[in-house]
């Protein structure tokens, strides 16, 4: 397992790691050692998850040993039951790492790469009763319903007690070093099971003491959750992985809806509760509930329901909106304020008890619906002052009525509080003295809005390329359908038949083209309904209709609107993807639905992703306009702490809103190394700069725009053609000492595609399995008749560490990892690299200095002494080449090694002399890889390693100085004038010329004299009679 120095930290890694990788984690030890936040964007594929544990594990490790063993958590389990409100030991002062994904199926990915990592920190996942309750009844149960009935059966004066709840103790005190070892939701099940320990309360009490705790957000965000938690949050790291739905999930927790309905609900409880205290006074003079109280709180709502059935509302389309203060002024008429609110959340609470203990509540045990009211009055009496308020608006809305209540004249309305200001939740953790917060996803673009939206400042930022090559995807914009007619899905076109016509016509040619799965995306369930419908009645009369005619092709799949349909959907699809009469499957769907965000479409299940147009939100929407009137307020004025920020207005939100969606969807394919795909997007509106530059960034370089359809088909047909040659085959090491490509998951590596992650229930949907044991792409019979579509292994020869399996002993080299694993090995050589159509080719070929073959002990460190800052100078520059194209140069430090390495024995002396070597600042390294570059344009290849790293040097110190003189577009002029003075054919008195422009005027003179030791030696004599020119004041020479 090779280790890295990055920033000082020796970080272990369980494969050999790509620069985009070494970049990711460099900014995630960076942002922990600044105390700072993190904005981190890296594909799906890169192996984000596994870095960022390996990078936050290493800092923790270099700040002391992990929690491991029974010493340490001896003073926290064998205390009494009393201890169970105890906070974390205060022996350890170092800081928890709090690690957040959405669901739990999505952390039980994360648990399987902790298991892959080297490191082993005391752990533990936090879940709910309704996960990790194993009680026969109380498991039944849900919600508030199985909070209270757990909680009764826990007490000691209970003559019917728990009987997994007293063996915690004793298990904890017998059972130390557990947590030491990765543990998941069903490993601590099975353990009350097998040993009788309640889980819930065994990973309550050990999450007291360990370093790294792993939760769902809602954990975090929710203020109640929070609050439950033993942790010292000072110092503290908060990690939330799969964060782009990190913003709305923070404002809907923080806002509510209250429906006339639940309202109705609501008000039949509390009669339920005066009805019940009443008679058990009368029967057995049980006086212990106060039926006056639960008779107010009737009252009150009913007082409440009728106040909003007063509020006029001019427009149903508008509904009446107020500033988020007047919720406080609406309720001080119910007489319910900050100093009376709690006295009724505690009647409340009392009302829910009394209602479970009757068995009154919904038979399925979902709680009453009384504590929704509790939870509002909370939510809006949180704080003792109401300037959160400033955030909110009120809305009252008609809502749809149904016939019975529309024949007794009542009128249906929600009462709204709904949250404009994500940032609330965030900033209460920069309250708390959180030391960092470290967001990150795979399409988190576009940064700005992200950022903005959250109120925090993230001072380390990154948007990560892939690790596939150029010839693995195929990204272009379609601008027009077969016939001509331009694509564009604005209000004004879409209904138009015409237009569904021409992309009907498109998508039965991408059905044709396209192999096993594709994925069609429609900005609304109201448009996709409405071309189905049209495809299915449209059609000449001697001919096939659309719809008909895709369906030759490709099977349709249709993503349902209701969620308890969506598995069905998914078995449909793979059904029909292994259906050997078509070519494969069509999936329609929507952005923003659950395809395009919870599903992963690796492999053959997602071969093409169609998107049809701009996913803007409902303009009318009144969440959409408040929101967007927000925004503008807030931008036009800005409070004293932000008018140094660009503020977002609302026209930018709702652009980026809508770009976030496709970035979400066209991320459904290309899911790991060895994946590929297309990403064609139908919309004339794609091909506007101000429109792919919210793309995400490692999909911006390789996006075409096709003005003829023709074009574009003929492409898309060549690049499916040659799939089978495309992928190269998973390498293996050559002996045990090498990294295992294995998969820890219990699921077998051949069991590809569709992973469901976005409920809370863990769904593992198996792709389609081949049809063959060599697996031919099932392609048009057009291609069949060119080329065998069999998948042929990659035969050229790795580099010394890798061996390649023979086909016929292998096959399983050809199944993919599922999404979310590591496939980290590099498979192209340096013969795919020159015949690589990647359009940055030549570049990296000009930035890159020779590289050495070597081989890797068993636990080497590796010294990344200044190739790592090459990507950090190409993504300012928006060029991004594939990062499996980029070899490492490495500085092996076992010296028995490097005598028998004899081309590498340059670096193997300057290895032994200085030991493994830490990464310089950030800057200094950017400066440092273009110092390399302008070294090579002297041309002198027999200098020693000292000269060379002199050289270098001074390179840096130049780039810094020319960096601070000009600005960032003649940077960028700069650069492009150092490529064509490396290339051979140029004009180099015009190239001398444009330099010495670039570098007039009086503060940038002293680069022009320094600037000569960088130009060749034959040309000096010619950059010294143009610098002549320019007078010099010796004042300005240093």
């Amino acid at each position: 397992m090779p280790t890295y120095k990055l920033r000082g930290i020796d970080v272990d890694f369980p494969f050999e790691a790509y620069d985009c990788q070494l970049v990711y984690m460099e900014k995630v030890i960076e942002a922990l050692q600044r105390r700072c936040n993190a904005l981190l964007e890296s594909p799906t594929g890169t192996g984000k998850t596994l870095c960022l544990l390996c990078a936050t594990l290493a800092w923790r490790k270099s700040l002391g040993g992990f929690s491991t063993g029974s010493t340490k958590i001896k003073s926290e389990f064998f205390g009494s039951q009393s201890d169970v409100g105890s906070s974390q030991s205060e022996a350890s002062n170092l800081p928890t790492i709090v690690y957040t994904s959405r669901t739990h199926s999505q952390l039980r990915q994360v648990v399987q790469e902790l298991r892959r990592s080297n490191y082993r920190p005391k752990m533990v996942v936090l879940g709910s009763r309704e996960q990790l309750c194993i009680h026969e009844e109380v498991s039944l149960l849900k919600g508030k319903a199985q909070t209270n009935a757990c909680r009764s059966l826990c007490r000691k004066d209970r003559k019917r007690r728990c009987t997994h709840f007293p063996r915690v103790a004793d298990y904890m005190k017998n059972n130390p070093h557990i947590g030491d070892e990765p543990i998941d939701i069903e490993d601590l099940v099975n353990i009350g099971r097998k040993s009788g320990p309640c889980p819930y309360y065994v990973s309550r009490e050990l999450h007291k003491a360990v370093d790294i705790l792993f939760a769902p957000y809602n954990y975090l965000i929710d203020r109640e959750y929070r609050k439950s938690l033993s942790l010292e949050w000072n110092k503290s790291i908060l990690i939330f992985d799969e964060a782009h739905n990190l913003e709305s999930i923070c404002a809907d927790a923080a806002s509510f809806d209250l429906s006339s309905g639940l309202l109705t609900a609501c008000i039949s409880e509390a009669k339920n509760c005066v009805d019940l205290a009443v008679g058990r006074q009368e029967e057995s003079n049980d006086r212990s509930r106060n039926p006056d109280n639960f008779a107010i709180l009737r009252a009150l709502l009913l007082k409440l329901q009728k106040r909003i059935a007063e509020v006029p509302i001019e427009s149903k389309e508008l509904g009446f909106t107020k500033p988020g203060s007047y919720i406080y002024e609406l309720l001080a008429d119910l007489n319910i304020t900050h100093e009376t609110a709690s006295n009724l959340i505690d009647i409340i609470e009392d009302a829910t008890l009394l209602l479970e203990e009757d068995k009154k509540h919904d038979a399925k045990g979902s709680g009453s619906r009384l504590e929704s009211i509790g939870n509002i009055l909370k939510s809006i009496f949180r704080d003792k002052g109401n300037r959160h308020a400033d955030s909110y608006r009120v809305h009252v809305q008609e809502s749809e009525v149904n016939a019975t209540d529309i024949f007794k004249g009542k009128s249906s309305r929600t009462l709204g509080w709904w949250c404009f200001n994500p940032g609330i939740a965030m900033q209460t953790f920069t309250e708390m003295g959180v030391g960092s917060i470290i967001l990150t996803s795979g399409t988190l673009s576009p940064l700005d809005s992200f950022a903005q939206e959250l109120k925090l400042d993230f001072p380390v930022q990154l948007e990560n390329p892939h690790v596939i090559s150029s010839n693995q995807i195929w990204a272009g914009v379609v601008s027009v359908g077969p016939s001509g007619r331009p694509f564009n899905s604005s209000f004004r076109n879409r209904d138009s038949p015409e237009y569904k016509q021409a992309l009907g016509n498109a998508i039965v040619n991408f059905a044709r083209i396209v192999p096993d799965g594709l994925l069609v995306f429609f900005p609304s369930y109201y448009l996709l309904d409405q071309c189905i419908s049209c495809w299915k009645n449209m059609g000449n009369t001697n001919s096939s209709t659309i719809w008909e005619r895709i369906c030759k092709f490709k099977k349709p799949v249709i993503e349902p609107r209701q969620s308890s349909l969506f598995p069905l959907a998914i078995e449909d699809y793979m059904t029909k993807l292994k259906d050997t009469s078509t070519s494969g499957a069509v999936f329609f769907a929507v952005c923003r639905g659950k395809v395009s965000e919870g599903l992963d479409f690796a492999d053959h299940a997602g071969r093409a992703v169609v998107i049809t147009g701009m996913p803007f939100a409902t303009r009318t929407d009144p969440k959409v306009r408040l929101k967007r009137d927000y925004l503008d307020l807030q931008a036009q004025s800005p409070r004293e702490g932000c008018k140094m920020l660009k503020l977002l207005t609302g026209e930018e939100w709702y652009n980026q809103q809508a770009s976030r969606a496709v970035n979400q969807s066209v991320g459904r394919v290309i899911r790991h190394r060895h994946d590929y795909g297309a990403i064609i997007f139908c919309d004339e509106r794609f091909a506007q700069p101000n429109r792919q530059s919210q793309i995400s960034v490692w999909i911006q370089p390789h996006i075409k725009c096709y003005n003829k359809f023709g074009d574009a088909v003929f492409t898309l047909t060549r690049f499916f053609r040659d799939g089978g040659t495309r992928v190269p085959a998973k390498p293996e090491l050559a002996d045990h000492k090498s990294i295992d490509l294995s998969p820890c998951s219990t699921a077998s590596a051949s069991d590809e595609g569709i992973k469901e992650s976005s409920s809370g229930t863990s769904v593992d949907i198996k792709a389609a399995q081949s049809r063959d044991k060599s697996y031919p792409e099932k392609l048009p019979a057009s291609f069949l008749q060119s080329t065998s579509m069999d998948l042929p292994h990659s035969k050229d020869k790795l580099s010394s560490l890798l061996v390649v399996k023979s086909s016929n002993s292998s096959s399983h080299l050809r199944d993919i990892l599922p999404a979310n694993l590591s496939c980290f090995t590099p498979c192209l050589d340096l013969k795919r690299l020159k015949r690589s159509s990647d359009p940055m080719a030549k570049e990296k070929k000009l930035l890159t200095t020779g590289k050495e073959k070597m081989q890797y002990p068993n636990h080497d460190i590796i010294d990344l002494s200044g190739d790592l800052s090459l990507k950090k100078q190409q993504s300012k520059e928006k060029q991004l080449m594939p990062c499996s194209m980029k070899k490492r140069k490495v500085l092996l430090i076992e010296h028995d090694k490097l005598q028998h390495d004899k081309s590498s024995s340059v670096n193997a002396s300057d290895a032994q002399r200085s030991g493994p070597r830490d990464l310089p600042p950030t800057d200094a390294r950017a400066a440092e890889v273009e110092a390399k570059f302008l070294k090579h344009t002297n041309n002198d290849l027999h200098v020693s390693a000292e000269q060379r790293g002199a050289d270098e040097s001074k390179g840096s110190a130049f780039l810094i100085q020319v960096k601070e003189k000009l600005s960032p577009a003649e940077y960028k002029q700069f650069v492009g004038y150092m490529k064509e003075m490396k290339s051979k054919v140029i004009m180099i008195g015009n190239l001398l010329q444009r330099i010495v422009r670039l570098f007039s005027g009086p503060e940038r003179l002293p680069l022009l004299e320094r600037f000569k030791d960088f130009v060749p030696a034959r040309y000096r004599s010619l950059y010294e009679q143009y610098l002549e020119t320019k007078e010099m004041p010796d004042n300005q020479r240093n």
